[in-house]
């Protein structure tokens, strides 16, 4: 594979699983695809700015215990790390690639995967609200599951990602829309490796504003897996799903289950129309 296939491989990415999502909803949901969790309203942009704060936030306030514990050094600033492209165009495809996934990620994990599976459980013996829970716990452990084979995975890191997806299946089950946990993805990954130089679930960044050199623990850091792989990672998302309860709250005025995810959304709008 050429330099430039693996620069257009993410849009490549998104794009298939942009297409691949639209089919399936159109001829086999028979759902738009606004009804996965793209209804862009004003609120839905907000939201979505609130989880890129949120991910920079958890992200930086995990770098800066590190470094005041001394468990990491600054070595280097303004890393490149793909020979003979500047600095400023190397950042700038690691953050259009945590953009690609940090989307597609969310539309296959909680608004298709997350989605189907609460309706099909709500078809059977359980009720609205049981079936979205078990179906944002059985999504979450695939989430998990997913990373468990990435290089330098370990046990913690595992139920870390297994609780990442549940920190985003909570704002997507409390919101009803993506945009909390796209926003929260895609700046938890780009601060992790772009922004502080930590490796992203076990891959090496290459290019990095800050290059560091850690020394800690490898139970509360990581290791080479990264933040995710350490006890500095488990309560990062722990914090970061009482944030974003509090924001719901705080913005809808109530924090409730979106039953309606587990409504097939032909009965919602035959409903509205009656």
């Amino acid at each position: 594979m050429g330099e430039s296939d693996s620069i257009l491989l993410p849009i490549e990415l998104l794009a298939a699983f942009l297409l691949s999502v639209w089919c399936a909803g159109r001829f086999l949901d028979r759902r738009r695809f606004a009804d996965f969790g793209f209804r862009l309203s004003p609120s839905w942009w907000f939201d979505l700015g609130f989880g890129l704060a949120l991910g920079a936030l958890m992200m930086t306030a995990i770098f800066l215990i590190e470094l005041v514990a001394g468990w990491a050094t600054i070595t280097e600033t303004f890393k490149s790390g793909i020979n003979g492209i500047a600095f400023p165009m190397d950042i700038l495809w690691a953050l259009v690639t945590f953009i690609c996934v940090g989307i597609y990620e969310e539309l296959l994990g909680r608004g298709y995967q997350l989605k189907n599976l609460a309706e099909g459980l709500n078809l059977r013996s359980f009720s609205a609200k049981g079936a979205i829970v078990l179906a944002a716990l059985d999504t979450s452990a695939f989430f998990g599951l997913l990373h468990a084979f990435n290089p330098h995975a370990s046990m913690i890191s595992t139920l870390n990602l297994m609780l990442a997806g549940i920190l985003y299946a909570t704002a997507y089950l409390l919101t009803g829309e993506l945009a909390i946990p796209i926003g929260y993805h895609i700046m938890w990954n780009f601060f992790e490796g772009s922004v502080f130089g930590f490796p992203v679930s076990g891959f090496d960044p290459g290019m990095a504003f800050i290059a560091i050199r850690q020394s800690g623990p490898r139970l509360w850091m990581g290791g080479a897996f990264g933040p995710e792989a350490g006890l500095l990672g488990t309560g990062a998302r722990l914090v970061g799903i009482l944030l974003i309860i509090g924001w719901v709250r705080l913005r809808y005025g109530k924090v409730s289950l979106q039953e309606k995810l587990a409504t097939p959304d032909l009965l919602i709008r035959k409903h509205q129309q009656a």
